[in-house]
């Protein structure tokens, strides 16, 4: 099963969301709480290169999986390792997959999780982060070809059908819950962000978010974090 080498149509989106800096800050530090030293990683849907590259620059050993050619020839430039899809991939050649708001663009994400399931080694580690709740679903989803938005039940059931064991899954992000929802109800229907709404937030709300995600991470948040090993 390939991701469709095509060109992205949220590049636009991830130049906006590079403005988030304690978002990124935050992605990159969970990301990074899971590698262990000697892994071998790869980076599912790496769009720009926005946590590819900062992994590799500290030393680990990452491999970016995009389909889009010039964000891939963008990472290559930086001197991380590439590939187009996984089906250049070996079979259990990877001690641990993260992959970041990315299965949401994906059709058949059971099919896409059981060949991740196949190129992870044993006893490694996926890391699964996608935005969730339906009811948030808005123009923005559309204009960057999210299929989807999860839920809890939603997204642990297509891992367990590919054949991980669920360790951690959580709802973060309470705040950008509601803060989505007010972006909803006075969407323009372009898809546009505000990118000064957007710094706002992630530089006021997201921390504040992040305290209250410690009470509210089994009910409710704007996105859905998941780790899962193979047994």
């Amino acid at each position: 099963m390939k991701m469709e080498q095509q060109p992205y149509s949220g590049v636009e989106n991830l130049e906006v969301m590079s403005e988030a800096r304690n978002y990124n800050e935050y992605l990159l530090r969970t990301v990074r709480s899971h590698a262990k030293p000697g892994d071998r990683i790869l980076d599912f849907g790496a769009g720009g290169g926005q946590f590819a590259v900062p992994l590799s620059k500290s030393g680990l050993d990452v491999t970016a999986l995009e389909p889009d050619g010039l964000l891939r020839h963008r990472i290559a430039a930086r001197g991380v390792a590439t590939t187009a899809n996984l089906d250049a991939m070996q079979d259990e050649s990877f001690d641990y997959i993260y992959t970041l708001n990315v299965l949401e663009h994906i059709d058949d994400d059971t099919g896409t999780l059981r060949q991740l399931h196949s190129k992870l080694a044993r006893n490694g580690t996926i890391l699964v982060y996608v935005p969730a709740f339906p009811v948030l679903y808005s123009s923005m989803d559309a204009k960057v070809g999210h299929v989807r938005r999860y839920t809890r039940a939603r997204l642990e059931a297509p891992v367990v059908q590919a054949g991980f064991r669920v360790r951690e899954l959580a709802y973060v992000d309470s705040l950008g819950f509601f803060a989505t929802l007010v972006f909803k109800a006075f969407d323009s229907n372009d898809g546009a962000v505000n990118v000064r709404a957007l710094k706002a937030y992630d530089r006021i709300g997201f921390p504040v978010s992040r305290v209250f995600d410690l009470v509210t991470s089994r009910w409710f948040g704007k996105n859905l974090i998941l780790v899962a090993c193979k047994p």
